[in-house]
């Protein structure tokens, strides 16, 4: 185990990295377990608040991205400075993803079915770190041979060509794909082939005026979604908890 780590983390320089994922992943699980607590009323802890401001954890969160950035740029790159570093941008990255749906919708939607968003992008983005430290390269760099590395024509060529795919498949509504695309080309290369979701751009240009492409799409979706909605649903409600019902909506009267 400690050659693999000397080899394939310390060596090339991926151990700020690796400690980077391990504090956002601590803090993430830390965070959901204490807001969890607090949310059925058990425990020592309690909402923190300056006056009658509520002040949510994603505001240390930022303090700490900014301050675990700025120390990694000051630093070399390696030592403990760096590592430190590191620390305190993971931590600050859990904290301000953990209410990444805040931030998006700039309301407490924390506890909500909005919420979920943000236990998507912690999720998403541990995975992202998660193929980094795997060696995989953004637009599959590494997948080209010392004499295409040394062509830069044919860098250039690779990397547009991966990224022409990974904006298609975002186009097409897979957003998912086209992240892990930009990491992994084969899988936006899938999300550039397959049909596009019907509420996505692509459909809206390239299927108005094809009624069979567009119903294939909307079938095709429809059975997605009740295949593994449920399933991610649950996964996400194992993770972060689950958000308070919805409450009905009044009746209208007229």
């Amino acid at each position: 185990m400690g050659h693999w780590l000397e080899r394939n983390i310390v060596e090339p320089g991926k151990l700020p990295l690796l400690l980077a994922l391990a504090a956002f992943v601590l803090t993430f699980v830390v965070t959901r377990v204490i807001t969890r607590l607090i949310r059925a009323g058990k425990g020592p802890f309690g909402n923190i608040k300056a006056g009658d401001v509520h002040v949510h954890h994603v505001v240390p969160g930022v303090i700490l991205v900014v301050a675990g950035g700025f120390g990694a740029l000051a630093g070399e790159g390696r030592g403990l400075g760096a590592a430190l570093s590191a620390v305190v941008f993971g931590v600050g990255a859990g904290l301000v993803l953990d209410e990444f749906a805040l931030i998006l919708h700039l309301d407490d939607v924390y506890w909500t079915e909005a919420g979920r968003k943000s236990v998507e992008m912690v999720v998403l983005t541990a995975a992202l770190v998660g193929l980094l430290l795997a060696g995989f390269v953004p637009f599959g760099v590494n997948d080209l041979s010392p004499e295409e590395l040394h062509n830069r024509a044919g860098v250039a060529g690779s990397v547009g060509v991966n990224f022409l795919f990974a904006l298609i498949a975002l186009s097409k509504g897979k957003a998912r794909i086209a992240l892990f695309g930009v990491i992994v080309p084969a899988v936006a290369l899938i999300g550039a082939l397959r049909l596009a979701r019907p509420d996505s751009l692509w459909a809206r240009r390239f299927y108005r005026n094809r009624p069979r492409a567009r119903a294939k799409a909307v079938l095709r979706a429809y059975h997605h979604d009740r295949r593994w909605s449920g399933p991610r649903r649950a996964v996400q409600d194992w993770i972060g908890g689950k958000p308070d019902p919805t409450p009905p909506r009044p009746l209208e009267h007229r």
